[in-house]
């Protein structure tokens, strides 16, 4: 049984569609990634599915629990980290946790335990007499995961974790969400960091302009992805004069000339040449070099760019928001 499902999920705001008919399946101990532009439609998935907004028509479940009908016994099994956290006036750390880890009905002596737990786990145990206000972003951050995590839920919902950190807070939550997919939490995700989510989720999903454009795993994404193939060539003079010769070669879909950095060639600024290539209309991509040679063109360089989940994000979406 999956842990999150949506079927034909729906929310409106009057006239604005902010989802339209998702189908999302999470099944449990996943790592989802949850990628798209501002205002497809990620953040409303997410208070759906704590619990925050009742969807328009249409079904989410958590746990085959269905959300607006019993919310109550949804909320002990899901931990919402929103992307700004906000904080009590002059309240210290352990404060701030004892004082949800109350509102969970956590008492006594496991109370103080739990509190100390999940502040070893963020590695916040030297900050639990700072005051919340004081602590850098990277830490609210931690402190944030650390509140949620007091109850023990099974499902994480997790709205930009990374947003606005430094790149040493990005890999300590990082690490951090790698902690808690070990533990089997089911994870999901918002981010616009689409390599940090390629090396931690092994599911994904796109959304664009409320509509769930892909859902399955990375590996799966990137092949989709790959229809023909984009590479870089450099020639050692005549450039314009090689990519015309490129155009007229079978396959070739689009010729331009580009600015490099010129770190493949040793250094200094060069120009190359980016041709996008589909095997499907005939030929090899392969055959790009002996093509110019044979038109006495000397190729200094020639590369395959390689498709990750950013460039299949790009290529997958229009960019349309709404």
């Amino acid at each position: 049984m999956p842990m999150i499902e949506t079927i034909n999920l729906t929310k409106r705001y009057g006239d604005l569609i902010a989802l339209n008919a998702l189908n999302l399946t999470i099944n449990e101990g996943d790592c989802f990634g949850f990628i798209g532009p501002n205002g497809a439609g990620k953040t409303t998935t997410i208070k759906v599915l704590a619990t925050l907004l009742k969807p328009s028509s249409g079904q989410a479940q958590v746990a085959g629990l269905t959300i607006g009908y019993q919310n109550r016994q949804i909320r002990p099994l899901i931990g919402y980290v929103p992307d700004f956290m906000g904080a009590y006036q002059d309240m210290v750390v352990h404060e701030y946790l004892e004082f949800f880890a109350a509102a969970y009905n956590i008492n006594g002596s496991q109370r103080k335990k739990v509190v100390n737990d999940v502040l070893e786990l963020t590695d916040l145990t030297y900050k639990q007499t700072a005051e919340v206000n004081s602590l850098s972003r990277g830490m609210q951050q931690r402190l944030s995961i650390a509140r949620v995590l007091l109850h023990d839920p099974k499902v994480l919902l997790m709205d930009e974790p990374a947003s606005g950190l430094d790149p040493r807070a990005r890999i300590e939550i990082r690490e951090l969400l790698k902690e808690l997919k070990r533990m089997g939490k089911t994870i999901l995700i918002s981010s616009h960091i689409l390599h940090e989510l390629a090396e931690l989720c092994n599911t994904v999903g796109i959304i664009e302009k409320g509509e769930l454009l892909f859902n399955g795993s990375v590996d799966e994404i990137l092949r989709r992805a790959k229809v023909g193939h984009v590479v870089h060539i450099g020639v050692a003079e005549r450039i314009e004069a090689a990519s015309k010769v490129l155009e007229t070669m079978p396959g070739v879909e689009k010729v331009g000339i580009v600015q490099g950095d010129g770190t493949a060639l040793g250094g200094g600024s060069t120009q190359l040449i980016h041709a996008h290539y589909d095997d499907r209309l005939g030929g090899n991509y392969t055959d790009i070099p002996n093509v110019l040679i044979n038109n006495g063109f000397r190729v200094t360089h020639f590369q395959e760019e390689p498709v990750n989940l950013e460039t299949a994000f790009m290529r997958l979406t229009k960019g349309l928001v709404q």
